[in-house]
């Protein structure tokens, strides 16, 4: 077993695992979202998490917002001198009108209600303003013997877990309701080499692994563990994989 990253507890992963196991975006998508700002005054990441991209906008931004409804998330987010966070609901953000030159939600417009999402970005926008909905999508392993696995557990296993909303990301996003005039975005992807242990803590972030254990099916879990630790052989061999990201973007006037 690896001696850098600790095994996975599918039954605890809350914010400390997301900090820890979540991918970090590209330069090339932070670089993308201050170019289609009007200026680099504020920019605001809703749904931040524990601010894979919040503190990243630090470099483009003069100063950030990131907002987040959940206490455990926002005690683990990544810290900046730029960076502020607040605990707030996407549909009631906690800030003044016109402020924002940059609304982003990373991995999390899905679960927005999105009408009432839209009223608050345009409510806080200093237009002209900047909308961006991205996030990544699910990942692919080079070896063929991995993602052959992994697309059973991701179609098949744990498939019936994901809430609803999973649909979207696994559309791209391209179905999700965006009444703003679009931008044309780069095609971006996220790229990593990732021991067993890695690729097991991301796995273990996600909402339909914690459904499964709720639903008392650690059985599928595990067992999708054990053929992955097989596969793997040597569990401290980084591998390959690749997450395309998503982005709907577009102009708030």
């Amino acid at each position: 077993m690896s001696d850098r990253t600790p095994p996975p507890n599918w039954f605890e992963s809350g914010g400390k695992a997301y900090a820890a196991f979540r991918p970090d975006y590209p330069d090339a998508l932070v670089a993308y979202l201050g170019e289609i700002a009007p200026d680099q005054g504020l920019a605001v990441d809703v749904g931040c998490g524990t601010g894979q991209l919040t503190a990243l906008l630090a470099q483009h931004f003069r100063k950030v917002v990131g907002i987040d409804p959940s206490a455990e998330q926002l005690a683990n987010a990544s810290q900046h001198p730029l960076v502020e966070y607040a605990q707030a609901h996407a549909e009631s953000l906690p800030l003044p009108d016109g402020c924002a030159s940059l609304v982003v939600a990373a991995q999390a417009a899905h679960w927005f209600d999105l009408p009432r999402f839209y009223r608050e970005v345009r409510r806080i926008a200093r237009k002209p303003a900047a909308l961006a909905l991205v996030g990544y999508g699910a990942p692919r392993f080079e070896e063929g013997s991995l993602q052959s696995r992994f697309a059973r557990f991701y179609e098949h296993e744990i498939g019936p877990f994901w809430p609803p909303e999973r649909r979207l990301v696994d559309q791209g996003y391209a179905t999700i309701d965006f009444p703003f005039p679009e931008f044309a975005p780069p095609l971006l992807s996220i790229q990593r080499r990732w021991d067993l242990n890695q690729v097991l803590g991301y796995f273990s972030t996600w909402s339909a692994v914690k459904r499964a254990v709720l639903a008392g099916k650690v059985e599928i879990i595990q067992s999708f563990q054990d053929d992955l630790r097989s596969l793997w052989q040597r569990e401290d061999e980084a591998k390959s994989i690749c997450w395309p990201i998503m982005i709907r973007a577009g102009a708030i006037e």
